[in-house]
């Protein structure tokens, strides 16, 4: 594939900037590509061509666009195999885990998404009123690098489904499966314009489509810090914003549960994308009179997650996805050290030559304000928290910046009402499973709105209401 080009107006088009930006292989440190660093004609020919196309694209039937989306989706499962190929090489996953949960729950969730946009009310009749849904125009999608074609599914088909069009801005670490969409999209035969791809650093062009007087609104995920930028430019501009940000998310053992079931869903949330999922549960809060017993159980069933190349073998871990990423899990693992907690199971990763390599971290008597229990790490570093009581379980859980997620494994009756305090906006009680018909999105620096289930929908809407 030529990735020196980008995808507006329907066409593959040469940039008008000259500058490039490669793109690793953290496997194994080599350069797998080189992108378009986007600059300002770049960004303006891809939201001009989205503004000219919703004119129509907003008219479409709801039958044609999702006509055309359930094509993309065939077309994508047709191609599934060259998505996981590219994940594997510019994220760093084994096989099993580009297809799982990296490529086919985000083909599963787009037949939800048809199924939840063919039975909502875009018009709800009222008593002298109606109340009618439509789209914003032209919709920046933001997107990070840890989920290259999930987070882009859960942005773009919702606002496609309900008539927005779409300037999408993929992460500059994984940028590669989107072209693989953006193929997708051109085969399908979507009205030229309605689907826009330019590539480039967050900073810049993420900061020139924020800005842009011509785009409506504005969905991000990524940092805290990238997202205040992002909602400060949004807001000076009067745009809709939706912020997916980090997380710093407690799962709690509760005397009398399945503490095996706690344990291996907490770990499989922190091993198994390296750490580099921002709803994963990285503090363990455990009784105290339990600890040694707990413990113990930590280090054995993570004696259980193989780490390394992944291309060694089908369903192993990988390494974290850059140099930035290995040395920022390096300082943490250090600072923990330094704080007083103890590891009591993996070690400092020291060894980044043939590619960013970690293993798994579980510390010990960790108190709640050290950093390594209240920043975002995004690395296989798992804090375990002792507490005294269930009361005191849930002001730990509560005392943290973020609120993306949470878990309770313990008697049913008693683990449901912990979780109604959890102040989180999605938490996991025992064997539940999360779905993408579910919204998701954080309470306080975690982020603002929804994505999936109806809300997600909805993110992408405004009300107008007419008098009769």
């Amino acid at each position: 594939m030529d990735y020196n080009k980008l995808y507006i107006d329907g066409k593959w088009v040469k940039p008008n900037s000259s500058k490039t930006i490669e793109v690793e292989n953290p496997a194994n440190k080599e350069i797998i590509a080189k992108i378009p660093a986007s600059n300002k004609e770049d960004v303006e020919s891809a939201v001009n061509a989205a503004k000219l196309a919703f004119e129509s694209w907003q008219y479409e039937d709801l039958s044609k666009r999702v006509e055309l989306v359930q094509k993309l989706k065939d077309e994508i499962e047709n191609r599934k195999d060259d998505m996981v190929k590219i994940i594997m090489d510019e994220l760093g996953r084994s096989k099993a885990f580009a297809l799982d949960p990296q490529v086919q729950p985000y083909i599963d969730a787009m037949e939800d998404f048809i199924d939840i946009v063919n039975n909502y009310e875009f018009e709800v009749e009222k008593d002298g009123y109606k109340v009618r849904k439509e789209p914003f125009g032209v919709v920046a999608a933001i997107t990070p690098w840890n989920y290259p074609l999930g987070q882009i599914i859960k942005k773009i088909i919702p606002a496609l489904l309900v008539g927005n069009t779409i300037v999408l801005k993929p992460s500059q670490k994984t940028p590669l499966v989107a072209y693989i969409l953006a193929e997708c999209f051109d085969k399908v035969g979507f009205p030229k314009g309605v689907f826009n791809l330019v590539t480039g650093a967050g900073s810049e062009v993420g900061d020139m489509l924020t800005k842009h007087k011509d785009v409506d609104a504005v969905s991000f995920t990524g940092s805290v810090e990238g997202g205040k930028a992002v909602g400060e430019a949004a807001i000076n501009g009067i745009k809709k914003v939706t912020l997916e940000l980090g997380g710093k998310s407690p799962a709690i053992l509760l005397k009398g549960g399945d503490y095996e079931l706690g344990i291996k869903k907490t770990l499989n949330t922190v091993y198994n994308n390296t750490g580099q999922t921002c709803s994963a549960f990285t503090r363990l809060l455990i009784p105290k009179d339990e600890k040694e017993e707990i413990e113990k159980l930590v280090v054995d069933m993570s004696k259980k997650y193989k780490f390394g190349d992944p291309y060694s073998e089908d369903k192993i871990v990988g390494p974290l996805v850059s140099q930035k990423q290995f040395d920022k899990v390096k300082k943490y693992v250090e600072k923990g050290i330094d704080e007083g907690a103890n590891i009591i199971y993996g070690e400092v990763p020291t060894d980044d030559s043939k590619g960013y390599y970690v293993g798994p971290v579980v510390f010990s008597d960790v108190k709640n304000d050290m950093a390594i229990a209240s920043d975002e790490i995004f690395g296989p570093v798992l804090s375990i928290i002792t507490y005294k009581d269930e009361e005191d379980a849930i002001k730990i859980a509560n005392d943290t910046t973020f609120g993306l997620a949470g878990a309770v494994f313990g008697p049913e009756e008693k683990a449901h009402k912990i979780a109604n305090r959890i102040k989180a906006g999605t938490i996991t009680v025992n064997e539940g499973n999360r779905s993408h018909k579910a919204p998701f999105g954080g309470y306080k620096h975690s982020g603002i709105g929804r994505e999936g289930g109806v809300a997600g929908f909805e993110a992408f809407l405004q009300e107008k209401a007419i008098f009769s």
